[in-house]
Parts: structure tokens; C-alpha cells; sequence
């Protein structure tokens, strides 16, 4: 196999899977949130419970601005720190209950349109999107928590 040319597969794909992703959650994230903060919940959403340094690494910030921005979204209660009782040093963040009903909220919008541009697909298509899916997490997507 030419990697060459796998690689610019992949960078044709990632860049499709970016502005798709834009498409499906446009106009998703709340007023009285900035886009930034929106992310950094998701992320929370999908991977809790994170450390700062975690969502500091995802979201490409500084730990000084992961922080300030952490505390605005505890500021409006959306999410919460928390240690864990082996090592009380070490914090994790959390949705709180009001930031989980606003992502789920958001994922429900996000999940509608997914499915608006998938009702097309018939059982088979949808069977080799799912393995699809499964094959690129495991080989291409994978979390560095796991390695």
C-alpha cells in the first residue's frame, strides 16, 4: 500500500469530517456561552471525568486560559472540579447537572441532523458505516488515554 497516498486520504477525509462536523452542530451552542466553552463542554461531555491538562491538550489552550475558562463555566454551572479520594491532589472536572442538560440538549440537535443526513442509507450502508466507524476509532481515533 502506497502510505503516501493513505495519508492524503486521511488529510482529504479529516478535512471533510471538519466541515461536516461544522454543518451538523451550527447554531447548536447556547447564547450565554462563547465557542470556545462550548468545545471545552463537549469534550467534558464525551470524555468526563478530564483533568485540566487534558482538556488543555484537546482544546490546543494554555493551562492559564483551560482555567479561566473552566471557571466561567463553574461560575455558571456547567461544570465542576472534584478529587478523587486516592490522590486529593489531583482534580477532575464534570458536567454538572446544568451542563448535562444543556449537552444533551445540544446532542439531540446534533443527533437529528446526523440522522437527516444518513436517512438515505439502507440496513447494509448503515451496517459498513457502523464497522466503518468502529475500525477507524480503534485504528486511527484512538484515545491517547489508552495507549
Amino acid at each position: 500500500m502506497d502510505k503516501k497516498a493513505l495519508f492524503h486520504k486521511f488529510v482529504a477525509f479529516t478535512t471533510s469530517v471538519h466541515q461536516v462536523t461544522h454543518e451538523i452542530t451550527k447554531d447548536i451552542k447556547s447564547d450565554s456561552i462563547t465557542p470556545v466553552q462550548h468545545s471545552i463542554l463537549e469534550y467534558i461531555a464525551v470524555s468526563q471525568p478530564v483533568t485540566i491538562s487534558q482538556i488543555s491538550d484537546c482544546q490546543n489552550m494554555s493551562m492559564p486560559n483551560t482555567s479561566r475558562e473552566l471557571k466561567k463555566l463553574s461560575e455558571k454551572n456547567l461544570c465542576e472540579k472534584f478529587a478523587v479520594a486516592e490522590d486529593r491532589r489531583k482534580q477532575y472536572i464534570r458536567l454538572s447537572k446544568e451542563g448535562e442538560v444543556m449537552m444533551n440538549e445540544a446532542f439531540k440537535h446534533i443527533e437529528a441532523r446526523f440522522l437527516q443526513r444518513i436517512k438515505e442509507a439502507s440496513d447494509e450502508d448503515l451496517e459498513e458505516i457502523n464497522r466503518s466507524l468502529d475500525v477507524l476509532h480503534s485504528k486511527v481515533f484512538y484515545s491517547s488515554k489508552s495507549l
